[in-house]
């Protein structure tokens, strides 16, 4: 399978994941919290915490799209790198805070790496052009 296809279909499911994961935290952030991976949970007004980070992984998911759908290949290589630092940093928030270990690296540090890898890709997918040298325009005569 070509480069290219490996790198849409990979940036694709990470799109879909994280908008999917994000309206989960929107539409029922007391049923999704649970799998984030913190030990315990705000309460009362709490939820609106979990709510923001819905939104945050919707407007990422969102970032990815519009450069993927607009064929902006390396720029979306970039972004991909830029928002692993998401994930990474929710792998650390639930270290930090005693949370489970399986899913602060099963679930957070593997999302966060595998976009690396994709990111990674899609510079190398995205190299050559980025390399050569713009040809003039031609001179009317």
């Amino acid at each position: 399978m070509p480069l290219k296809k490996i790198n849409t279909v990979l940036a694709a499911a990470f799109i879909l994941f994280i908008l999917w994961f994000g309206m989960e935290f929107i539409l029922s952030p007391e049923t999704t919290a649970p799998g984030f991976g913190l030990p315990s949970w705000p309460s009362g007004d709490g939820d609106g915490f979990l709510i923001i980070k819905g939104i945050r992984d919707v407007v990422l998911a969102l970032v990815l799209g519009i450069l993927l759908v607009t064929g902006y290949r390396r720029a979306l290589g970039w972004v991909l790198l830029v928002e692993a630092l998401a994930a990474y940093g929710d792998m650390t928030t639930v270290l930090a805070h005693h949370g489970s270990m399986a899913k602060a690296l099963g679930v957070h540090g593997l999302t966060a790496t595998l976009m690396v890898v994709n990111g990674l890709l899609m510079m190398r997918e995205t190299r050559k052009a980025a390399a050569a040298p713009a040809t003039p325009a031609p001179q009317p005569a």
